[in-house]
């Protein structure tokens, strides 16, 4: 069953994480979590991810904003590693503030997916009230993002919201839009990934390679659909379709349903 439901899953989170410059791994992982424990899950996803945003950098790459990349980047990076560390220190008993039981499935609502789904709502609120729906971020602006993004990415690995949040009010177009965040995304990804690979244990890849190649393959399509689906979509809608995707993720986090 997961060589259809991973997939089918990577297929249709690339399509819409395409529009939106996040979400595939936070969608995904929760699948892989089903057939796999914890630890190999977030490494097979981390891969997914990882190989995704490497192939759609070669779909738009023509259109990436290098100075936005750069100032958001890199304090984004930094960031991400100052995240986990502290993580790393703080007890995870700690964190998790009520759990329940769903089709008896145990699910926790944590601090931290409190905290970061509460601030992906309120950057969303920023295209509803009409104060804020023409207000723009100037460049100015992107270290803090940046540093805001990867400190929560490293943190719980939820980086990709905040990213788009900043980034959606630059009066980006829309294909500079998706092609900077996903740059940004390949920074952070590398960063991970270097550390990913001197603690995962790779015969977990070799073990599970088919459906990692068939997520990867499932993923790819999902990524030439949303790059053709994009050429006919406003950048009124991507903003939308930013916002609503934004509120629905953050409250899956907060209800503990994903994340």
């Amino acid at each position: 069953m997961s060589f259809i439901i991973i997939p089918l899953t990577a297929l249709i989170a690339s399509i819409l994480t395409f529009f939106s410059g996040f979400g595939l791994g936070t969608i995904l992982l929760p699948v892989f979590t089903i057939y796999y424990p914890a630890p190999i899950a977030v490494g097979l996803t981390a891969i997914v991810h990882f190989l995704n945003n490497a192939f759609k950098i070669g779909l738009v790459y023509k259109h990436i904003n290098w100075k936005v990349v750069l100032k958001f980047g890199i304090p984004s990076l930094i960031a991400a590693l100052l995240g986990a560390l502290v993580l790393e220190r703080l007890s995870e008993s700690t964190l998790h503030l009520y759990s329940y039981q769903l089709n008896n499935h145990t699910f926790q609502i944590t601090l931290f997916n409190v905290l970061i789904g509460t601030l992906i709502i309120f950057f969303s609120l920023f295209e509803i009230i009409p104060y804020f729906k023409n207000l723009s971020f100037n460049e100015s602006k992107l270290t803090v993002g940046g540093l805001l993004s990867g400190f929560f990415g490293g943190l719980s690995g939820h980086q990709g919201a905040l990213r788009s949040a900043f980034l959606v009010r630059l009066n980006l177009s829309k294909e500079t839009f998706v092609s900077t965040g996903t740059a940004i995304a390949c920074i952070v990804d590398v960063g991970r990934m270097s550390i990913y690979a001197m603690t995962f244990n790779f015969t977990h890849v070799q073990n599970n390679s088919t459906v990692i190649l068939m997520a990867v393959a499932a993923a790819f399509s999902g990524a030439l659909i949303g790059n053709k689906l994009l050429k006919k979509t406003t950048l009124g809608f991507l903003k939308w379709f930013v916002t609503i995707f934004m509120v629905s993720i953050a409250l899956l986090m907060i209800l503990g349903l994903l994340g």
